[in-house]
């Protein structure tokens, strides 16, 4: 048998494996608007679908300052946390801007507090890849396994390629996260604008529903009928305030 041969075999698989990654990452995170639902199905996806890997999880910087961590393994989300200890193969992947291997940690100097508990937790190797989502906020992607063997080239280049794929789709992520907040932010003062307000109280008693769901009602008016949503809260508000002929 020709093992030449059967090469490109391996080689197709994985490239069909990590696209298979990146679509589903692509999946779970498209439409998500929350930051930290979309670091822990960040993790879950990539621990579920890099063979080899038997936890993965996620360092937040914001700023600067540590902003947060998601796990797949909610027992070894110590080893992401720098609270527990700045001294983390994920902070030297962030400040040095490049993916940090290491592949046994029971020789492992770089990292002796980090890698002690790495170690008692059943973890051998992790490769760390740092990961920019916006101007504010960085972090890295950290894939752990049980065995050093079990990290090999081919994760090096998948957990490049996924730092590189999360980075944008957290980007959106936070993109729609702010766009949600500023939304939030127009309904407010828009409830407290005194017509509208009366109106969405209008709509609320008449329907038995929350400001939020009789807001969208007007906005749905307004936009049907093609007029200011004032305009529409001015016409339901004198419209109710009438007297009715007996």
């Amino acid at each position: 048998m020709n093992l030449d041969a059967c090469q490109p075999m391996t080689d197709d698989l994985g490239v069909l494996e990590t696209a298979a990654l990146l679509r589903e990452l692509t999946a779970g995170l498209i439409a998500v608007a929350d930051f930290d639902q979309a670091l822990d199905r960040l993790v879950r996806i990539a621990r579920d679908a890099v063979p080899g890997v038997d936890c993965c999880g996620f360092t937040a910087l914001r700023a600067g300052e540590p902003a947060g961590v998601a796990a797949s393994d909610p027992h070894r989300a110590e080893l992401d946390d720098l609270r527990h200890g700045p001294d983390t193969p994920a902070l030297t992947a962030i400040r040095r801007r490049e993916m940090i291997i290491a592949g046994g940690l029971v020789d492992e100097t770089r990292w002796p507090v980090w890698s002690a508990r790495a170690r008692a937790l059943g973890v051998r190797g992790v490769i760390s890849a740092p990961v920019d989502v916006d101007e504010q906020v960085i972090g890295a992607i950290n894939l752990y396994a049980q065995s050093p063997e079990a990290l090999t080239p081919s994760h090096q280049l998948t957990a490049m390629l996924l730092a590189e794929h999360a980075g944008l789709l957290l980007a959106a992520v936070r993109d729609r996260e702010r766009a949600s907040a500023h939304a939030d932010q127009l309904d407010n003062a828009l409830l407290a604008e005194g017509v509208v307000g009366q109106a969405v109280g209008v709509i609320m008693t008449q329907r038995g529903c929350p400001a939020p769901e009789a807001l969208g009602v007007l906005r749905s008016a307004a936009a049907s009928l093609a007029i200011p949503l004032r305009e529409v809260a001015e016409r339901l508000v004198l419209t109710v305030s009438r007297p009715r002929d007996n």
